[in-house]
């Protein structure tokens, strides 16, 4: 459904996949990367936005590069440069919002696993983000600057995960309530982390996949 796509990064171009809402017109989206790159599954996920009636950009965070090796994938996380990843998310938020099919002023961020992280940061450093989704986010260098959230959050978790461990999301829980911020967070029992991407068998769970998708989209309309 959606394409590859070039948008401005001033000195270089950016490039990302882009998905057009269904009926033409719609709520305006960013997808933000997990580890492995802009593989398939996050073009996917485009798609499914595209056909809720959503237009979908997942801007490639690694330039071309992508993996499905694990120590590769770290690697790549580890790399990636924070003030360039964020000039590269300002100016796909500004891409989409130009778009002819993107209505409204402010659109939303969702992000999974290392995407998840930098939805936060994305969402705590721009004022154009109106909903902020966030995938069981990991991301060591990425701290965000919560104080400055001016939008709701949905945080979705696994009840098994070594990396956003039940501790860390009671910590990023605490947090939020204690600043006053807007969030709901759900734990799903039984899942591990990663379980929404259908992709990989060995942690994606059905179940729980949809009712987070379904939750998902029910935050985005009340809040897009």
């Amino acid at each position: 459904m959606g394409q590859l796509i070039d948008f401005n990064g001033g000195d270089r171009q950016y490039q990302g996949y882009l998905a057009t809402a269904r009926d033409g017109v719609g709520p305006g989206v960013i997808v933000i990367q997990e580890w492995w790159g802009l593989v398939d599954h996050i073009k996917h996920v485009c798609d499914r936005f595209a056909e809720a009636g959503y237009t979908a950009l997942a801007p490639d965070l690694y330039f071309g590069e992508a993996t499905t090796e694990p120590t590769r994938a770290g690697e790549l996380m580890m790399a990636l440069g924070i003030s360039e990843t964020a000039e590269v998310l300002e100016r796909a938020i500004d891409k989409v919002l130009s778009l002819p099919s993107v209505m409204g002023k402010k659109l939303g961020v969702v992000g999974f696993c290392m995407g998840g992280q930098l939805s936060m940061y994305a969402a705590c450093h721009s004022s154009k983000i109106g909903a902020c989704a966030n995938f069981y986010g990991i991301h060591p260098n990425v701290q965000p600057a919560l104080r400055a959230l001016s939008c709701p959050m949905m945080g979705v978790f696994a009840e098994h995960d070594d990396y956003a461990s039940p501790s860390v999301v009671r910590a990023l829980d605490e947090e939020l309530t204690l600043l006053g911020k807007e969030h709901q967070f759900t734990t799903y029992p039984g899942t591990h982390h990663a379980f929404f991407n259908d992709s990989r068998p060995e942690v994606y769970n059905e179940t729980a996949a949809f009712a987070a998708w379904q939750r998902l989209l029910a935050f985005l309309k009340a809040n897009l």
